[in-house]
């Protein structure tokens, strides 16, 4: 399974956290239709799709990403010890996976310099704190953790109305701690490292691009969750807050990237999760790309 990625001088890992069949794909996305399911079931499966329960295949990870300057994480996954009782498979989680295969890398939580949340969900958030002595503290000491400033703004706001145990034990002690940096989505963090903005999903999701000048590579966060949703980029999710915006960003960034040769690493692509856009008639196909 490829884990690992070199690009010139930046080294791409990935840490997976879990790479399970988790969600009912007529569920997640209210607009795809049985029909359309059953037209590309047969290359869905069994990557995308598992054949046994029919549910979408997602691996939930994070990327490190390593510079000459920086190293830099991007989404903390779910965590341990978080109570989420709407998500049984993620609710008070107590395994070592995503540690070991940090560990992996051969890197510690005293190497990271950068944290950042393309989004502020559950599954990206996650790790952004671990449990000491009875309270939440930063899992990584050193680093700044980079927030979209419009993303937090809302998060807050909609804890403040009704309180999200996500923003408690995973956000807010971060700024807490005072190791957070809240930026503008089309922030440059170092001349390797800038943020793009791509909206919908929520409203200040951003994207990472990747490469010193020309970018050689983009970590999506969650624009696009699916490969199905490259074939149809107009099908959104139960998740996105703005459903049609998030069809226009995905179309967009597709557009953007196809046939350019630069690698596509998504968030939540069954395993290798990384390829390059190429055309399939009206949309488009990641291919996968090995080490």
């Amino acid at each position: 399974m490829a884990t690992t990625f070199q690009l010139g001088d930046m080294t791409i890992h990935r840490v997976i956290e879990q790479e399970d069949p988790l969600f009912d794909p007529l569920e997640f996305f209210p607009g795809l239709t049985r029909e359309v399911l059953e037209e590309n079931r047969a290359w869905l499966q069994p990557a995308a799709l598992d054949p046994e329960s029919g549910l979408l295949r997602f691996c939930i990870q994070s990327y490190v990403v390593r510079t000459p300057h920086h190293t830099v994480l991007v989404d903390s996954c779910v965590g341990n010890h978080k109570p989420r009782p709407t998500r049984p498979f993620w609710h008070m989680k107590t395994d070592d996976t995503w540690e070991r295969n940090l560990a992996a890398t051969g890197l510690t939580v005293q190497d990271i310099d950068y944290v950042m949340c393309t989004h502020l969900h559950v599954d990206h958030v996650g790790w952004n704190t671990r449990l000491r002595d009875g309270r939440w503290v930063p899992t990584f000491p050193k680093a700044r953790y980079v927030f979209g400033e419009r993303e937090y703004a809302h998060w807050t706001a909609e804890h403040a109305k009704a309180p999200n145990p996500v923003i408690a034990d995973s956000v807010l002690p971060i700024m807490e701690a005072g190791q957070a940096d809240l930026v503008r989505t089309d922030h440059a963090l170092n001349d390797h490292i800038r943020l793009t903005p791509t909206p919908g999903h929520t409203p200040d999701h951003y994207a990472v691009e990747l490469g010193r000048g020309a970018t050689q590579a983009v970590l999506t966060g969650d624009l696009i969750h699916s490969p199905i949703q490259a074939r149809y980029p107009e099908l959104s999710t139960r998740a996105d807050t703005d459903q049609r915006q998030a069809a226009v960003t995905r179309r967009r960034f597709l557009e953007c990237h196809c046939d350019t040769g630069r690698l596509l690493c998504t968030a939540h692509f069954p395993s290798p999760s990384v390829g390059h856009v190429t055309r399939w008639g009206e949309g488009f196909r990641i291919a996968a790309e090995l080490p």
